[in-house]
């Protein structure tokens, strides 16, 4: 398999090079440069798989033979060692939990996977690499924890001060080791910005080999599918129209639903929730698309401003705006909105969401109204403790920590303090 620019100004690469590159030399987004389904039998027999078979055959064809088949299952049994339940809310309605991984969030599968796949690609080079990531939030700590201890790999984490819940912080400046954190004054959109920059920096790329582990690198991207394939083999009613809503900041995971989509998986929509930074819902409303500085919300992984992987959705409908939109809608919510869907929800069936869940429940709940042939699915991407301060005074209920985050909450926080390119720049070369 070949991956392309989607600026189509730089050469064809190999899975291996777009994984280690990150990014193409003229800074657009590698994407496969064909897709092609699997038998409509696979689907329909998805309960005989285990979820590993499922995983293997839906990421085979993006890998090709550049891991070998015995040590692709091997990464995919690491990467997917806990549980992706789907929890019924109410009628027709479900939510998929993501976050029974080390960090509690969905990014769990993607920095695994792509942190294993990396891990394999270098095992036999003496040169260093440096993962370069900005995170609005749970990114961060996926990455911090899939690259913990990765021989030969170094890790650089930008997120925005101020604008991460505490929780997320200590789970990406406590580890230590081959991990450093740059807390930045400004945005998750500064942040990206600088990363992006970096990729094409020369003072630095002639120094230091960079990758990047944002849902830019394709082998934190393309895993996202898997989920989307473990919740349609839990359905008991395969039958109704299966819906999809994922809240959505980057777009990452919705768009890697939509290659699931493209794979054969029988999904007859997807809405994009998103909270105050409506870019996309605009977008969907007007046909044009208009990059807006982001917003700070208490869903603060979707507080983005330009979403990096819009650009792959629309190249999935073929830059037609009539095809997307017959597959995809897009509402926002406001914060207040927010709380309400998370008390309303845990008064009426005793579950509790965190605030990106909620406004995922809020898209469906808007989408399936008068709709009774739908199947509903929400994502719930990461454990409500990662939002005490948002959750608690809500349904006015303490919290008590997971093992994973009692293992971190404690530590003490190291980060660097950054403001600016310049001052990035000069940690990495220093």
């Amino acid at each position: 398999m070949k991956f392309y620019s989607l600026h189509q100004q730089s050469p064809t690469v190999t899975f291996q090079e777009a994984v280690i590159k990150g990014i193409a030399s003229d800074k657009g987004l590698y994407f496969p440069e064909s897709i092609n389904p699997l038998p409509k039998e696979f689907f329909e027999n998805i309960n005989s798989f285990s979820n590993h078979e499922i995983a293997f055959a839906m990421i085979k064809q993006f890998v090709g033979d550049e891991i070998p088949e015995k040590e692709l299952k091997e990464i995919i049994a690491n990467t997917l060692n806990f549980d992706f339940p789907l929890i019924e809310i109410e009628k027709d309605v479900h939510s998929l939990e993501l976050f029974h991984g080390p960090t509690m969030a969905f990014k769990d599968v993607g920095g695994r996977f792509m942190a294993r796949c990396l891990s394999y690609f270098h095992k036999n080079n003496n040169h260093e690499l440096t993962v370069l990531v900005a995170t609005s939030g749970d990114t961060g700590g996926a990455v911090a924890s899939g690259f913990l201890g990765v021989k030969g790999v170094n890790v650089v984490i930008l997120y925005p001060s101020g604008k991460v819940s505490h929780v997320q912080e200590k789970q990406l400046t406590t580890l230590g080791q081959n991990i450093k954190a740059l807390e930045v004054n400004g945005t998750f959109d500064d942040c990206q910005e600088m990363v992006k920059t970096a990729f094409l920096d020369e003072e630095i790329t002639n120094k230091i080999q960079l990758t990047s582990a944002n849902s830019i690198n394709v082998a934190r991207w393309l895993p996202q599918m898997f989920y989307f394939a473990f919740a349609y083999k839990q359905l008991k009613n395969k039958q109704k129209d299966l819906v999809f809503s994922i809240p959505s900041g980057n777009f990452g995971n919705i768009c890697a639903g939509m290659m699931a989509q493209q794979l054969g998986l029988p999904i007859a929509h997807f809405i994009a929730s998103t909270n105050a930074n409506r870019i996309v819902p605009n977008y969907m409303q007007s046909g044009n698309y208009i990059p807006l500085k982001s917003v700070q919300t208490i869903s603060n992984a979707m507080d983005v401003g330009d979403p990096s992987n819009f650009i792959r959705i629309q190249n999935i409908y073929g830059n037609d705006f009539k095809k997307l939109k017959n597959n995809l809608d897009s509402y926002s919510f406001t914060d207040d909105q927010t709380r309400d869907a998370i008390l309303k929800i845990y008064k009426s069936s005793g579950y509790i969401t965190d605030p990106h869940g909620a406004v995922g429940y809020l898209g469906l709940k808007q989408y399936t109204n008068g709709k009774s042939n739908t199947h509903g699915i929400f994502l719930e991407t990461a454990h409500p403790v990662k939002f005490l301060e948002v959750v608690e005074p809500v349904i006015h209920k303490t919290i008590e920590f997971p093992a994973q985050i009692e293992d971190v909450i404690h530590k003490t926080k190291k980060a660097t303090s950054i403001s600016n390119y310049a001052e990035l720049k000069g940690f990495l070369l220093q």
